[in-house]
């Protein structure tokens, strides 16, 4: 079987590398994505589509997407509501128009990626939505196969394996919660092989198959898996009780639905301690692909020293991001609270006399703006610039007008380097994947 194969979500972690090796076999790959302007510039050799399901709620909507379409692949999915993502959107509303356009053209094969442990018993709106999914799929007239892979593992990583190698790479310890948790973790490789291999003529069809790797791991043993893959020494495995952990998933709970998608959530530690393992359905056997087990995936796959980097900047990236909000935001604050006369009596001496005031008032509603600017998803990278751009004309006024406060024993002057540094840092970071 080959033509033109429509892959959904073709920009995600799954979605991205499913459509390669697609592409790879021969296919004709129409990829679709939310926004594509991005994905298009890394996959110029696709036909990349706009598909955003929670604009997609008809059939007639999915129609024009299916021209020339021989098979459809599905890999949509949001972890969690908020930030503009809807697990009833991304799971069940799309789905059902698409299935009913599939129906209506005659697209008849779908291969849906879903997940281990998508059962309403997990207790989350993920689970359960991805459950109706399958049901919505199961009851379709259409020639489906429904893939549920247990944790996905890569070379590249994001969301969930990339705060497992972040928690491996942590300095001095490996801090954990729970820790017992089993997975059985699928070379994303392996997962792609088998979506080429179920578009094959006469490959398995109408079925449902759990795709675990054919190695059981903990989490305890998957970051002490991971820190050796990166070549760190060994650190004890600290297991962080879940009162603790509370305060850290709550954050995560806020900062997703302000738009900073994070797996440190709710749902992410109910459905590892549902189900993150599933069963042997033999799919390996059935649909032709050479498993293999985590620790043979992390032997064929050496770690690179942007590895390293990534799994250390995990958590500093945050970090960076809330001091250089908060060190604008607060010294706005402080320019106009306690601060005000010191920051017009150093423009006096600076030279401004009568403007002194003004200048001060607009510089400190800059500071301001720009420190809350930088707490707003999509113009985190651009207002980091933006705030090392402003803070060269901070310093070229200052030397003009305050020349010897580079040789101040504070170091008012010199002591702005390091945060224009802090903003570069922001900036070169804020790709997600």
């Amino acid at each position: 079987m080959s033509g033109r194969v429509l892959v959904l979500g073709a920009n995600g972690f799954i979605g991205s590398h499913l459509a390669a090796a697609l592409s790879a076999d021969g296919w004709s790959v129409r990829a679709g994505a939310r926004r594509i302007a991005e994905p298009a510039r890394r996959a110029p050799g696709f036909d990349w589509v706009a598909a955003d399901f929670s604009r997609l709620t008809t059939a007639e909507a999915w129609t024009p997407l299916l021209a020339g379409v021989s098979a459809v692949v599905n890999c949509v999915g949001v972890l969690q509501d908020g930030g503009g993502d809807s697990t009833r959107a991304a799971h069940v509303d799309g789905p059902r128009a698409l299935i009913a356009a599939c129906e209506a053209v005659g697209v008849s094969r779908l291969i849906h990626i879903s997940a281990v442990g998508a059962d309403d018993a997990a207790g989350t709106d993920y689970a359960r939505t991805k459950a109706e999914t399958e049901r919505l799929v199961q009851a379709s007239s259409l020639d489906w196969l429904i893939l549920r892979p247990s944790l996905v593992v890569d070379r590249a990583a994001f969301g969930g394996t990339g705060l497992i190698r972040a928690l491996a790479a942590f300095p001095l310890i490996i801090p954990v919660v729970g820790g017992d948790q089993s997975f059985r973790p699928i070379p994303l490789g392996d997962l792609s092989a088998a979506v080429v291999a179920a578009l094959k003529l006469g490959a398995v069809s109408r079925e449902t198959l759990d795709m675990p790797g054919p190695e059981a791991v903990t989490m305890t043993q998957t970051v002490r898996l991971y820190r050796g893959w990166m070549g760190m020494k060994p650190a004890p495995v600290v297991r962080v009780p879940r009162a603790l952990a509370a305060p850290a998933l709550a954050i995560g709970e806020l900062l997703g639905r302000l738009g900073w998608s994070s797996p440190i959530r709710t749902t992410a530690i109910k459905q590892m301690d549902h189900d993150v393992s599933g069963h042997d359905s033999g799919w390996a056997e059935r649909l032709g692909v050479a498993s293999r087990g985590f620790s043979r995936f992390l032997a064929e796959t050496p770690a690179s020293v942007q590895d390293v980097w990534h799994a250390r900047l995990w958590f500093v990236r945050p970090v960076a991001i809330v001091t250089l909000g908060l060190f604008w935001l607060v010294t706005g604050l402080i320019s106009f609270g306690p601060g005000w006369n010191g920051a017009v009596a150093i423009l006096h001496e600076g030279g401004y006399g009568g403007w002194s005031g003004p200048v001060a008032w607009w510089g400190a509603l800059l500071d301001v703006v720009l420190g809350l600017a930088l707490f707003v998803r999509p113009w985190t990278a651009r207002v980091a610039v933006f705030m090392c751009l402003a803070t060269v004309g901070y310093l070229i006024a200052g030397t003009l007008s305050l020349p010897h406060y580079w040789i101040d024993p504070l170091g008012p002057w010199l002591k702005v380097l390091p945060m224009m540094a802090l903003c570069l840092f922001v900036a070169a970071t804020d790709a997600r994947r």
